[in-house]
């Protein structure tokens, strides 16, 4: 998958929105056969644009969103590497000598 491939939502409540909708209108559609028939199935097409298409891709997108701003990839040379990000505004009240990568004379 790339970079610029992603099924996050912008926040962590919305994601969960949608998927609260996508997936209760999915069972919804069949959980409602017998009361309303086919009519009910109506509702499956409305879960499945909520989910933007399946719900593996929604599960997938909550990860990226909960992860979001606290992970970061880096790829050099074919050799891609997952670190934890640190926030800015927190840098310069944590970071130790040689945190910087300029070495520290002693």
């Amino acid at each position: 998958m790339t970079d610029k491939r992603s099924f996050a939502s912008t926040s962590l409540p919305r994601h969960l929105l949608r998927g609260a909708t996508g997936f209760g209108a999915l069972i919804g559609a069949f959980a409602l056969l017998p009361v309303l028939g086919p009519g009910s199935l109506l509702l499956a097409p409305i879960g499945l644009l909520a989910l933007r298409g399946c719900p593996a891709c929604w599960a997938i997108g909550l990860v990226q969103t909960v992860s979001m701003g606290r992970l970061q990839r880096s790829c050099k040379d074919g050799v891609c590497e997952l670190t934890v990000a640190r926030p800015a505004s927190h840098q310069h009240s944590e970071s130790r000598p040689g945190d910087s990568g300029v070495p520290v004379a002693h």
